[in-house]
């Protein structure tokens, strides 16, 4: 196993970091790795606001659910896709055409070109010591986080990502089977319903271990409990008052 492959296949999320500050000068080398993760035709759309100052940090962390860590942590970075950037750029080239910036297509290529990004800086950060957390709660309450963060139309923040040195070691959480995910040729659903299957069981196991006996409830419990929970159904408005129309 090579360097790369061993830092990737030992990534965990760290909620707990040391007061070692991160220095600007890591940010900036962290979102230039960055900005050489692969992008739809070039379009790069996506913006990066790195949040040091502890009151903004606070502000945050109560908006994503109250999550101590986002505040604790000496950089928070807010991942956005951004069209806005895109449609600036293009108009003085369009004069009176049509434009199309707010598709479903293009809110899925600037969302994917986030999560890319997102991906390598988080392996960069990882590279110099550093550990990271992806926060989905950024979104429970976007419309402030919009506003707090002066995010123009065209723009929403997709999900934050806690960056500083772990002052924890966790275990590592168990992934689902290759079997479950990768498939030859054509999707084998028999193979992979066969994979979660052993998947509950690791998982189970897996709780029973890290809570002392007090949890062990299986994977596919789990996400059956979360997929009949209704989740942030305030995003299809949100996104349409930024200009995604979705159509």
């Amino acid at each position: 196993m090579n360097e790369v492959l061993s830092l990737l296949k030992n990534h965990r999320s760290i909620r707990k970091y040391s007061s070692q500050p991160v220095t600007p000068m890591q940010v900036e080398e962290i979102i230039q790795a960055a900005q050489m993760a692969s992008t739809s035709s070039n379009v790069q759309a996506y913006s990066v606001i790195a949040v040091s100052e502890l009151q903004l940090k606070e502000r945050l962390a109560g908006l994503c659910g109250n999550q101590a860590y986002v505040s604790e942590c000496p950089v928070f970075l807010v991942w956005c896709a951004d069209l806005s950037r895109l449609k600036s750029a293009a108009e003085r080239h369009l004069q009176d055409r049509e434009t199309y910036e707010g598709t479903t297509e293009n809110f899925m290529v600037a969302t994917i070109d986030a999560a890319l990004a997102a991906q390598n800086a988080a392996v960069a950060a990882e590279s110099m010591g550093l550990g990271i957390v992806y926060i989905g709660g950024i979104r429970n309450k976007i419309e402030e986080v919009a506003e707090l963060l002066g995010l123009p139309e065209l723009v929403y923040p997709v999900f934050g990502m806690c960056i500083g040195y772990p002052d924890q070691e966790p275990g590592q959480r168990p992934r689902l089977p290759l079997e479950a995910v990768l498939h030859w040729n054509k999707y084998d659903s028999e193979c992979s319903n066969a994979a979660v299957n052993q998947y509950d069981e690791v998982m189970s196991d897996y709780l029973r271990k890290r809570s002392g006996g007090a949890k062990d409830t299986p994977w596919s419990v789990l996400m059956a409990e979360k997929l009949a929970q209704p989740s942030r159904l305030h995003m299809r408005e949100f996104l349409q008052r930024r200009g995604f129309e979705l159509k």
